[in-house]
């Protein structure tokens, strides 16, 4: 059927993504579904997406599921058409438990929640330096889970080695018990195969992890420059490195008016107050949601101030004597760090 251009229409579209194609809804002003269509994720796909939305009238917005995953590339689609686009969490369990699911469903629900106001996050453009260090972070992270993953089956083998083995290999770091390994050479024993076979792939273990701790080395040396560039007054703060700094970063974005407060940034990070007061009792909480890296990245400045910082350490004294616990002193902490981070964020300026 040929759609006709309406322009006193005003559309709101919605999509439901998947890696090999996106469902796509489209709602008018009262909420009525116009119409539900099936798209490949191709830029071909994406153009005939814009196109029938287009077809129902002038697009107002369009709310997105998995703008991080799946969404990205139509995400980068709509905005560069100078398309409005919104971020959509998934369902609410509860509706979708009394309306059913299916890909239709969920697409007319990120168009209702996008032409409501429910849905308000405005997603990361992922077109800049900071999506260049996030990329460089997802090999740079597996890189470092893999050499922890090598170096505990070295240690696994050394353990349950023949004795001479294990006197050898024991008590060695974990650097060294791969350098030293990486240099063995086992000669073939008929007498004693559990000893052979023990070296030899002690060998390749410690090469692999030689390799994976290389490759580590070499990403983060081109990461380090992009965040020097990028961020110097976030890297100068005390209590950050380049692996906390990226991860903050990498939380904020590219776009700068992502953010729309400081306070908007505490939520972000998972360190804004949560009220957990009852009767009598008035306190706040540690905040559990959010970004989770970022909200690490903080707590480990916070673990590195109160090892070494002289004001932070005199703060949780004078907290400690006014009866604070030491979980809402780290609630407080947190919640001053993120503040901090935010006036040193690129996206502020």
């Amino acid at each position: 059927m040929t759609i006709v251009e309406n322009p006193t229409i005003t559309v709101t579209g919605g999509i439901d993504t998947h890696s090999e194609f996106h469902v796509a809804a489209a709602v008018d002003t009262n909420g009525g579904v116009l119409g539900v269509e099936t798209f490949d994720t191709t830029t071909h796909g994406y153009r005939e997406l814009v196109a029938w939305l287009a077809g129902f009238g002038t697009i107002r917005l369009v709310g997105v599921e998995g703008t991080g995953s799946y969404g990205a590339g139509v995400c980068r689609h709509l905005v560069g058409k100078g398309i409005a686009v919104v971020e959509v969490d998934r369902p609410n369990r509860q509706a979708r438990h009394r309306a059913g699911k299916t890909d239709s469903i969920d697409a007319i629900a990120a168009a209702r929640a996008a032409l409501t106001g429910t849905a308000t996050g405005v997603p990361k453009s992922r077109t800049g330096k900071i999506e260049a260090i996030r990329v460089i972070m997802v090999a740079r992270r597996s890189a470092g889970d893999e050499w922890i993953s090598i170096i505990n089956q070295m240690r696994h083998l050394v353990f349950c080695a023949p004795d001479e083995i294990r006197a050898r290999f024991l008590d060695l770091s974990p650097i060294k018990l791969a350098r030293t390994c990486a240099t063995l050479r086992p000669r073939r024993s008929d007498d004693d195969i559990v000893r052979f076979t023990t070296l030899s792939t002690l060998r390749e273990l410690g090469r692999r992890a030689l390799f994976v701790r290389e490759q580590k080395d070499r990403l983060s040396a081109e990461m380090r420059p992009l965040i020097n560039e990028f961020a110097p007054a976030l890297i100068e703060m005390k209590g950050v490195g380049y692996d906390t700094a990226a991860k903050l970063l990498i939380a904020a974005g590219d776009n700068p008016h992502r953010i729309r407060s400081e306070a908007a940034w505490a939520h972000l990070c998972g360190v804004a107050p949560i009220p957990a007061s009852s009767g009598k009792t008035q306190r706040h909480r540690l905040n559990r949601g959010g970004n989770r890296q970022a909200n690490s990245a903080i707590y480990r400045i916070m673990l590195t101030r109160m090892a070494n910082d002289e004001r932070t350490r005199n703060y949780i004294a004078r907290r400690s004597s006014d009866g604070k616990t030491m979980g809402e002193i780290a609630r407080m902490l947190k919640r001053y760090i993120a503040r901090e981070v935010y006036k040193t964020l690129p996206t502020t300026i």
